[in-house]
């Protein structure tokens, strides 16, 4: 058996540099099998939430010829925060490493350093493109644990309105517009829900989850609880980046209306356009105002059902071709 290293996409400015992962004692455990059905699926599924992580293990970055040593936090979770020298824009690989009984484990991911003049999209996952059936709690459940990745839906035209967004401004394609998916979702689905996002094709992003769990009493409360931990993201991304423009997309399940009012408040030079997908029958009295609020701040609304109608409003404000 040998410990497990987790990383994320990172993401760095013109001055710093940040990656994260998680650190796994050894197990026999597999990983999620993107195969299985059925009653072997919500194995797999209850099988992430049960690996158990490694506190203060020793953990090292290489990264410019450098390499850089801490140790995971409590529950099994290391960042890097460190200062960033010239560097390429776009994704660059990086590699993270630990030693054990003598031998050296790593694992490689990327990290994104967008240029300035660039456009910021800041999605929501579930019920804003992924199905996920967020009002009905034994629904949601039940597709996450019966339905494997391969089987799981995505709204329709949702793809083409992202990759539209991500080409908007954009003479070459080479250079995309930076992309984070910020969600209630717990580490433990990040690989299910990258995924996802390769099956569907959707644009390559920065994932930041909410904190991991490792019990199956918190497992029946994943993606639930306070929304605090969205806010701080979303706010900490406008502060990493203040000289980009930013897209927030959400829904109407829970509170991204109003999370996104309240970050439009903090940054009033800054958000370009929200939208909201309407997920039950017939639109919130509530959100609507809370839109009607934003409109009178000068950002760009839009509460849709179809993202047919998301991306007739992008066009509409020049925000895509």
């Amino acid at each position: 058996m040998k410990p497990i290293i987790k990383l994320y996409r990172g993401y760095a400015n013109e001055q710093e540099l940040i990656v994260m992962g998680h650190v796994f004692l050894p197990t026999r455990k597999v990983e999620y099998d993107f195969q299985d059905k059925n009653f072997k699926n919500a194995s797999s599924i209850i099988g992430m939430y049960r690996m158990k992580t490694w506190s203060n293990a020793d953990i090292y970055l290489s990264h410019n010829q450098k390499t850089i040593h801490t140790r995971t936090l409590k529950d099994g979770y290391f960042k890097f925060c460190i200062p960033l020298g010239q560097e390429h824009y776009g994704w660059i690989d990086y590699e993270v490493s630990l030693n054990y009984n003598g031998e050296t484990i790593a694992a490689k991911e990327s990290y994104i350093r967008p240029k300035i003049d660039h456009l910021g999209i800041i999605s929501d996952i579930d019920d804003t493109f992924l199905v996920s059936y967020t009002l009905n709690p034994l629904r949601k459940l039940y597709h996450l644990l019966f339905r494997n990745v391969n089987r799981r839906k995505i709204f329709e035209d949702v793809t083409a309105h992202y990759q539209a967004l991500s080409q908007s401004g954009r003479e070459n394609k080479e250079e995309l517009n930076i992309f984070f998916y910020v969600s209630s979702s717990e580490w433990n689905l990040y690989r299910f829900i990258v995924k996802f996002t390769e099956i569907h094709q959707l644009p390559k992003a920065v994932l930041l989850l909410k904190d991991i769990k490792t019990s199956l009493r918190n497992f029946f409360w994943t993606g639930r609880g306070g929304h605090n931990h969205k806010f701080e993201k979303i706010k900490h991304i406008l502060e990493f980046y203040p000289n980009l423009k930013y897209v927030l997309i959400g829904d109407d399940s829970q509170e991204d209306p109003y999370l996104y009012e309240a970050i439009s408040k903090i940054f009033p030079l800054t958000i370009q356009a929200i939208y909201i997908r309407q997920t039950a029958k017939h639109k919130k009295t509530k959100v609507l105002k809370t839109l009607q609020n934003l409109e009178s701040l000068s950002v760009e609304v839009c509460y849709f059902k179809k993202s047919k109608e998301a991306i007739a409003h992008s066009k509409k404000i020049g925000l895509i071709n």
